[in-house]
């Protein structure tokens, strides 16, 4: 094929865990793969084991430095330069706004902008995101109007709020349920025997209602309910909504929760659980969830955009008001109470898992429209 890929990803850390699969298959199929990241937050013998290029792109994720801004298009345009790719994949925000913009401006052939959530911008309604948010929709026009273009959403809300801001053509869509699972990789689908666990997995920040699990799990524990409230996850302090070290000092000393710290091993994480609970203020479709249909356990989680689109209401698990830590405890009671329906729910979530999740139907769809785009400037 002898055509090049550039995959530009804010950090490392997101790319091993959500696009590697796709890199390693892309050049299977013959594509020079090639990867650029904002922040070398994890550990990139991965791909170098696999020789695929990577290259450092300094893109701050969080923040509104002008200076720092400027460095990063710069950056981005000498990256493209220098590898002259035929097809540039954008993950995450600054990567599909600035390397959008960036991506006209060098005039590369086929661009894929993939929006993995609209991020705590879209969440907040306070008068300074209000200010980003109209200073912002000019470079969404810009970075979503390239002639030989395809922009992923992981949910049709964030597609809807792009095309009515006007920022997006609705022909340029096309919908990706999320970054995949490797469903096979789940074989513990029975419960463990004992107390229920509840499990919270995610990055620990607040936009992921982490206080919302653990003021529901307090409400439990006073209510006499028997189950043990697992946190597991990460600190991720340069996301602007990301818990402190001190946060997490705090939380450890609850002692209605349980702090877990990074786990790497999510499949063996869910083994041990018997629901899995997020409770996040709006997300692109959460890999957690993903994961925890594949693991055939039952879901709480927030009625809200991309959470409400990785299970099937009263079928594969529970959507709660976000941002209601009563009405979430609530959901939580009645599955530690009703172990049938509960297993029932996970069973059904496998199903979905196998049906809609599983990593193979991921990658085509990404594969597809990279071909797609490529005979476009044949």
């Amino acid at each position: 094929m002898n055509k090049t890929l550039l995959i530009l990803v804010s950090h490392v850390s997101f790319f091993i865990s959500h696009r590697l699969d796709l890199a390693i298959t892309a050049k299977n199929m013959g594509y020079n793969v090639k990867v650029a990241f904002g922040e070398l937050d994890g550990d990139i013998k991965s791909l170098t084991d696999r020789g695929i290029d990577s290259f450092h792109t300094p893109i701050q994720r969080g923040g509104t430095n002008l200076l720092k801004d400027l460095k990063s298009l710069y950056s981005i345009w000498s990256l493209f330069r220098k590898v002259r790719p035929d097809i540039v994949h954008l993950v995450t925000i600054k990567p599909y706004l600035y390397g959008g913009v960036i991506a006209r401006l060098a005039r590369v052939s086929c661009v894929v902008s993939a929006v993995s959530g609209l991020g705590s911008l879209f969440i907040h309604k306070d008068s300074r995101s209000r200010v980003l948010r109209l200073l912002l929709y000019p470079i969404y026009r810009f970075a979503f109007n390239h002639s030989n273009q395809r922009v992923i959403v992981q949910n049709e809300e964030d597609a809807k709020v792009l095309v009515e801001l006007g920022v997006l053509n609705p022909q340029k869509v096309r919908l990706i349920k999320g970054s995949g699972a490797r469903v096979e990789e789940f074989t513990q689908l029975d419960e463990p025997v004992g107390i229920p666990v509840v499990c919270f997995a995610g990055r620990l920040l607040y936009d992921k209602g982490i206080y919302d699990f653990v003021a529901a799990a307090r409400l439990l524990k006073k209510r006499g309910v028997q189950a043990r409230f697992c946190l597991a996850g990460d600190l991720d302090i340069k996301n602007p909504t990301g818990l402190k070290i001190e946060d997490l000092n705090s939380l450890r000393e609850d002692e209605n929760i349980e702090v877990l710290g990074f786990k790497k091993n999510i499949a063996t994480l869910y083994a041990n659980s018997h629901i899995i609970c997020l409770p996040s203020y709006r997300e692109g479709l959460p890999k957690s969830l993903i994961e925890a249909a594949a693991a055939s356990r039952a879901i709480v989680t927030s009625d809200v955009p991309g959470c409400r689109d990785a299970i099937i209401e009263n079928k594969t698990g529970l959507l709660v008001p976000v941002k209601n830590p009563i009405k979430l405890a609530d959901a939580l009671q009645w599955l530690i109470e009703h172990p049938q329906e509960r297993i029932a729910m996970g069973r059904a979530g496998r199903q979905l898992a196998e049906r809609e999740f599983r990593i193979e139907k991921i990658i085509k769809d990404h594969t597809d429209i990279y071909q797609d785009l490529l005979a476009n400037i044949l």
